[in-house]
């Protein structure tokens, strides 16, 4: 729900999603080298599953990071009233007195 005190200059943390991917996909496969090296077939095969999720997560994110930003509302659009309770969608306030967890 969109409040109107978000701040003017939000940043998306797709890139720091890259950073990470990058990172865990550049680990991955410098493990499974290693332990096909150290002649450990299981291990290296977990390192290179590892390698591959970090792949699709870093193709996931690029593409993400390639459609741009999506719509947000602008500074003409005013903030949405706030949330008064749980069941105000429904015209009753949950708001009769009773404090929460409480029997009548």
């Amino acid at each position: 729900m969109r409040t109107g005190n978000e701040p003017l200059q939000a940043r998306s943390p797709l890139k720091i999603r890259r950073g990470l991917a990058l990172w865990g996909l550049l680990w991955a496969v410098a493990g499974a080298v290693a332990f096909v090296m150290a002649g450990r077939p299981e291990w290296a095969a977990a390192c290179a599953a590892v390698a591959v999720l970090a792949a699709m997560d870093l193709a996931i994110v690029i593409r993400h990071i390639h459609q741009g930003a999506h719509y947000q509302p602008g500074k003409e659009i005013p903030p949405y009233e706030p949330d008064r309770g749980r069941n105000s969608a429904f015209g009753r306030s949950s708001t009769t007195g009773r404090r929460r967890g409480t029997r009548p």
